[in-house]
């Protein structure tokens, strides 16, 4: 054995024990009580949590947008991540036109594989679907992408497709076992109202929340899942933030269909009124925070059971990128941070008592796993599973800031957020790549993960 984490309290989605954890390569090995290796090292944790390392499903590192490159390379978002507690990435590598699915991972995948800190997967997003590259789909699986993204928004970026693409992609995607995530808004209502506002002068960023408001958000949502109850297909709705969709999601579970929903932590934490402030442009992400109705919709959803899975959609630009848009909010880059302070706040959240922390773990790590084919190596600690662990002290007091983050964005949403519990030390495959503030991995430790495909 190389490792033992001795004297803590592991806290998995479905169990909450005291045990030590052995771990020898890359695997946990042993979980018992009072393990000995006169020549493992031994990490103490006692008063702490040992939890399995959170899963972000949803982000976008060097991702195009808006004009410029969203301000995290692959390097510094994995750096963030590991310091955050999240041992592995899901990435969206979107389709050109022209280009097949594998070629568009390979294609990300030159930039990601020497620069990771943690492991990563992709989602390539289907923006240009040809027979050649639905007829792809099933190598794509077998090459170890088992997920794939359509937007239903962003049709002048040249990202949308249509109701009959998207559900070509259903339909394709339940045949080879891939999961299909839709990004779920109304792109002509959106410019519409964009539209007017802009010839009333209506610039501030006030005026993209309103642009695409709740009924916006939620009349694509209703749709996409009309069409995946419609050809019984599964559903995974990517960063969810309305109270109508959040009822339609639980709809259609309860008649028993396979919907899954994702939402953010922004949303659970901010609301639209964030866009009324003098820095209102550093909160424009798209969906854009909503308003209380539907964040008290989405932490019921919480409770329920019917939000599956917590990501960031982390996509930051620095502030003199979102400066752009002082004067016209079209102009802003839309995207936050969020990869280093998923699993601390939903852990402080835990920690305050408005939800378990088994429940955390099934949000941020088990059931991401599950749901996108890296389970049981990944998503939890048990014999055999790769030794992805958080040590977790609750009695940490912890304020997020500028300062302490180690992305390479020159601001953060979360500033001042004052966290109950902390992250003390990050393990990505046995070798500890944080601890005690420090970031100790290095670029090009992480692994591609070939995900299964679904059964």
């Amino acid at each position: 054995m190389d490792k033992i984490i001795k004297n803590g309290t592991i806290i998995t989605a479905f169990d909450t024990y005291k045990a030590d954890v052995a771990i020898e390569g890359e695997k946990v090995v042993m979980i018992a009580n009072n393990i000995v290796d006169d020549k493992a090292e031994i990490i103490d944790a006692s008063d702490k949590y040992i939890l399995p390392g959170a899963l972000d499903a949803h982000t976008h590192l060097e991702m195009p947008f808006g004009g410029t490159i969203s301000s995290d390379s692959y390097e510094a978002g994995t750096r963030a991540a590991a310091c955050g507690g999240v041992t592995t990435v899901f990435d969206f590598a979107l389709q050109q036109k022209g280009e097949g699915i594998i070629q568009t991972a390979k294609r990300r995948n030159e930039l990601c594989e020497p620069q990771a800190c943690v492991d990563y997967a992709f989602h390539v997003a289907i923006t240009d679907l040809t027979t050649e590259v639905l007829n792809e789909f099933k190598a794509a699986v077998d090459f170890g992408i088992s997920s794939f993204k359509v937007f239903m928004v962003y049709k002048k970026e040249g990202l949308m497709v249509d109701d009959g693409v998207m559900c070509k992609v259903l339909k394709k995607g339940k045949e080879v076992g891939a999961m299909i995530a839709v990004h779920a808004e109304n792109p002509d209502l959106i410019d519409m109202r964009t539209e007017e506002f802009l010839i009333e002068g209506k610039t501030s960023a006030w005026y993209h929340y309103l642009s695409r408001p709740e009924f916006v958000e939620a009349e694509a949502d209703i749709r996409a899942i009309h069409w995946a109850k419609s050809l019984n297909t599964p559903l995974y709705i990517v960063h969810l933030a309305n109270k109508q969709g959040m009822e339609e999601v639980k709809k259609a579970r309860d008649e028993g269909y396979e919907i899954y929903a994702e939402t953010c932590p922004q949303y659970l934490h901010f609301t639209s009124d964030v866009y009324k402030r003098e820095d209102g442009r550093n909160f424009v992400c798209s969906p854009p925070m909503k308003g209380q109705e539907s964040q008290d919709a989405l932490w019921q959803g919480i409770k329920s059971g019917d939000i599956a899975t917590i990501a960031t959609d982390h996509c930051p630009f620095q502030s003199y990128e979102k400066d752009w848009g002082k004067d016209d909010f079209t102009k802003i880059p839309n995207g936050c941070m969020g990869i280093e302070n998923m699993y601390p706040y939903m852990l402080s959240e835990a920690n305050k008592g408005r939800l378990s922390f088994n429940r955390v773990v099934e949000l941020c790590s088990t059931n991401p796993a599950k749901i996108y084919g890296c389970a049981p190596e990944k998503g939890t600690i048990a014999v055999g599973s790769d030794a992805d662990i958080v040590i977790y002290d609750p009695n940490k007091e912890f304020t997020v800031s500028k300062d302490n983050m180690h992305s390479d964005v020159d601001h953060t949403i979360w500033e001042g957020l004052k966290l109950k519990g902390y992250i003390d030390t990050t393990l990505s495959r046995g070798r500890i790549v944080f601890k005690e503030g420090e970031f100790l991995g290095q670029p090009g430790w992480g692994k591609f993960l070939k995900r299964k495909p679904r059964a």
